[in-house]
């Protein structure tokens, strides 16, 4: 039995990294980089009841939106439903972020629920640099100087005036968007920037607030786990990865190198490895949480407390959730590496990692003692690897000089937009850096990441149905 449980357990800490990051080109991914990829990737996929055809078609885009004198294009990937369209059907866009897209936003879900109800088109966007909708040879720094998020939300922008343009049944449409986490946040900012061009939007998980040293998301984790698995879980997590640090500290590296199952390389001596190691440790919960559904947590905190002492528990639970390689690598050597090799492979983190460089940060740090991970991941070994990956003008001072920037250019939490529905789940990590109740969001109770996508279900909870009725009210509001 407890073998059987160990089986169960790998399968379902280790499916979501391995669909979160194809592998198959680099044998052995650092710890780091398949950890962060798993915390930024797609809405959940929606349950499909029907035979919905969905095309796969394409559109030209500026390379620069910007620059006139420019005359480069790349071609951008949109999946389009338009089984029930009419003249006039209402545009229902779902936009997509850092990742690529998939057919079940546009023929499942509360957005395929109400653009049937209002006989409406479906579209879901690629966002440039991910997924199919790659418009340079290589993702070089050179070459990822198109991607930001302005150049993104103006291929929206161009989109819909082509869509309708092109197409006279659509000509005088309404159109609707709807994203979670990164697109949600390009929901927001797109009404902000071209509010003349949709009537309206549903933005889940929106952070809006870009921020380099982000120490609220792993308080926010440590919550979840306190919450929906108690004090005794949360004791177990603060205690056992203390205990790994301490072994660390006290010259007692080979016995924690055994029990993390570490490969030979790892150098504990070095601070950017320790700093690897316990970021991606973090990661690990951090995943759960972010992603968890009913009983989640409950489960996972079951299989850490059934372990005699804490560090071995801490030990054993990441092992699985690290996927179970031969040996863990978590060398900052290795991670600097692969992110090189990925200016030639695809969808391997590079772009967003970018991103969070040139825009955001967004480093979920070690930085708050009101969390369980401990304290060896400052956002420094971030902003370190920004350097060490892209170029050397991105030092900490550039990086928080460009999150700066961003929230100037977009109003932080202030961006001056109507008609935008924000949710957020109570324990998503990311909720601290997007609107709350006092400034008109919904907080669902219990709930976490993107969680309220789905068709309004018998299983819903009351918080989770409420949400669902009032984006289905609004946008009959935003149609009337």
């Amino acid at each position: 039995m407890a073998a059987l449980r160990l089986v169960c357990l790998a399968v379902v800490l280790a499916v979501g990294l391995v669909h979160a990051l194809d592998i198959s080109k680099f044998k052995d991914v650092p710890v780091l980089a398949r950890t962060f990829k798993n915390l930024s990737r797609g809405p959940p996929q929606q349950v499909v009841t029907n035979r919905a055809v969905v095309q796969e078609k394409w559109i030209t885009q500026k390379l620069d939106h910007f620059d006139e004198s420019n005359t480069g294009t790349y071609q951008m990937r949109y999946l389009l439903n338009d089984e029930f369209q009419t003249e006039g059907s209402p545009i229902f866009i779902y936009l997509g972020g850092e990742w690529e897209i998939e057919q079940s936003m546009v023929s499942g879900g509360h957005w395929y629920d109400m653009a049937e109800e209002h006989k409406g088109v479906l579209i879901y966007t690629e966002h440039r640099y991910y997924g199919q909708s790659v418009p340079t040879t290589t993702m070089s720094t050179e070459n990822l100087k198109y991607l930001n998020v302005k150049q993104a939300l103006a291929d929206v922008a161009n989109f819909i005036l082509t869509i309708k343009a092109e197409n006279a049944e659509l000509a005088n449409s309404k159109v609707l968007l709807a994203g979670g986490s990164y697109s949600a946040t390009m929901v927001v900012w797109f009404k902000r920037l071209y509010p003349d061009l949709v009537v309206g939007g549903w933005a889940s998980s929106a952070p809006l607030l870009a921020k380099v040293d982000f120490t609220e998301y792993k308080e926010v984790v440590g919550q979840a786990f306190l919450e929906l698995g108690g004090q005794q879980c949360y004791n177990r997590i603060e205690n056992g990865i203390a205990e790994l640090e301490s072994l660390f500290a006290n010259k007692r590296g080979a016995e924690a190198r055994a029990m993390l199952r570490l490969c030979n390389s790892f150098d504990d001596k070095n601070d950017l490895d320790l700093w690897s190691l316990f970021g991606s440790i973090s990661n690990v919960f951090s995943g759960v949480a972010q992603y968890q559904s009913s009983g989640d947590i409950e489960y996972y905190c079951d299989y850490l407390l059934s372990f005699r002492d804490d560090a071995t528990a801490i030990a054993n639970f990441v092992y699985w959730g690290f996927g179970m390689p031969t040996c863990v690598d978590a060398t900052y050597a290795s991670t600097v590496e692969y992110y090189l090799w990925s200016v030639e492979n695809f969808g391997a983190g590079r772009p967003w990692y970018y991103q969070t460089c040139n825009e955001y940060g967004w480093y979920q740090s070690s930085g708050s003692r009101n969390q369980p991970f401990g304290t060896k991941f400052p956002a420094t070994l971030y902003t370190t690897l920004c350097g060490d990956v892209f170029s050397s003008q991105f030092g900490n001072e550039q990086i928080n000089n460009n999150a700066d920037q961003t929230n100037e250019y977009f109003g932080g939490m202030e961006p001056g937009v109507e008609n935008v529905y924000m949710t957020h789940g109570a324990l998503d990590p990311w909720n601290p850096m997007g609107h709350g109740v006092a400034q008109g969001a919904t907080l669902i109770a219990n709930a976490s990441h993107c969680s309220d996508f789905g068709s309004i279900r018998t299983s819903d909870s009351a918080e989770l149905r409420a949400s669902k009725e009032k984006i289905a009210d609004l946008v009959r509001q935003w149609l009337a």
